[in-house]
């Protein structure tokens, strides 16, 4: 069974370099632009874990994380946040929403990879 990731990301080059590294590591990837586009594909791509930017328009990572917390059929599913943002308070603010994990991009690839395989059991 192939793990299915949710990616969400509004910069197309992102977007693009996570489903590369994610998909060259056997990953099943679906894209999505920001929270309003994540939170409509989540139903129809059924995600083992979902990767979210912080700053998104329309809908940020927040409003995505408890988006994602508020289906009670997503309780469990891991949300690792991938953002430039670093400070505390951000983290912190994501961990009370509901986030599993925290990534500071730039990315490392085998990083992300090694994460989702311990997150994805």
């Amino acid at each position: 069974m192939t793990t299915k990731i949710l990616a969400v990301d509004d910069s197309r080059t992102m977007r693009a370099m996570i489903q590369t590294a994610l998909t060259d590591a056997g990953f099943d990837v679906d894209l999505a632009e920001d929270g309003v586009d994540g939170l409509d594909k989540l139903s129809g791509s059924d995600p083992d874990l979902v990767i979210t930017d912080i700053n998104m328009p329309r809908l940020d990572g927040f409003g995505m994380i408890e988006g994602v917390r508020a289906r009670p059929e997503c309780a469990s599913l891991p949300i690792l946040v991938l953002t430039t943002e670093s400070g505390e308070e951000l983290k912190q603010r994501a961990r009370t929403a509901g986030a599993t994990g925290w990534i500071v991009k730039p990315f490392d690839a085998e990083k992300l990879v090694a994460i989702i395989n311990r997150l994805v059991v």
